[in-house]
């Protein structure tokens, strides 16, 4: 059965999954590349940019199987860009340039209506401004029997666990200490929601740590 999942998601020691002061000159947050300096250094990294090279590891592993059997993301609107409010025009078209590495229909949470937009090998955005329910009815519609990956950023992952939404979790859990950011976990009690740590070991620059939520009991 398709699975809703989180993978390959940073997190600090501290438990915050970005930094303080997101911007445009700062997307995750100040100091929050130290969180994905075990993806940078890999080789899937640099295969998602159109470049050679790159480190094979267990890092590297975890990233690639990251990315399998993916037929749908969610975004929260932070993810898609810095752009606040009503869209002033749809010349803001992501982060990633014009082929975005996600390549396949991804639905952004917004408030905010704006037609799909469509970006070269296969990626199509889609602006959901009915809620995170909505936005995963439509996702696992379009994801023809594969998973939906639940991409972030912070906010929009804590929305989704604290409806117990997300079958699974892969953190990647950063030897560094931000200080500040958004946390992770704040106010989530994960163990009642019904979620367990199944797996932890180490890779080169991250420990790799996985959540899933156990099945329901009757009268859950």
């Amino acid at each position: 059965m398709a699975s809703v999942l989180v993978r390959s998601f940073a997190i600090s020691l501290d438990g915050y999954g970005a930094g303080p002061d997101q911007s445009l000159g700062n997307p995750l947050g100040v100091r929050g590349p130290e969180l994905m300096e075990w993806f940078f250094a890999t080789r899937s990294w640099r295969r998602m940019h159109g470049e050679d090279g790159g480190e094979v590891g267990v890092d590297d592993a975890v990233a690639a199987q990251g990315f399998e059997n993916v037929g749908a993301w969610i975004l929260g609107r932070n993810m898609f860009g810095p752009v606040r409010g009503p869209w002033p025009d749809e010349s803001w078209k992501g982060w990633w340039g014009e082929e975005p590495p996600y390549h396949t229909p991804v639905f952004v949470l917004t408030h905010h209506a704006r037609a799909p937009l469509a970006m070269k090998g296969g990626t199509v955005f889609h602006f959901v401004t009915d809620g995170i329910h909505a936005a995963l009815e439509q996702a696992r519609a379009t994801a023809s029997g594969r998973d939906v990956r639940v991409g972030g950023g912070v906010a929009t992952i804590r929305q989704y666990l604290r409806e117990g939404l997300i079958d699974e979790l892969h953190l990647a859990v950063r030897p560094v200490l931000l200080g500040s950011g958004e946390p992770l976990f704040e106010d989530l009690d994960l163990r009642a929601l019904g979620y367990e740590c199944t797996g932890h070991f180490p890779g080169e620059r991250a420990i790799h740590v996985f959540l899933r939520r156990r099945a329901r009991r009757p009268g859950e």
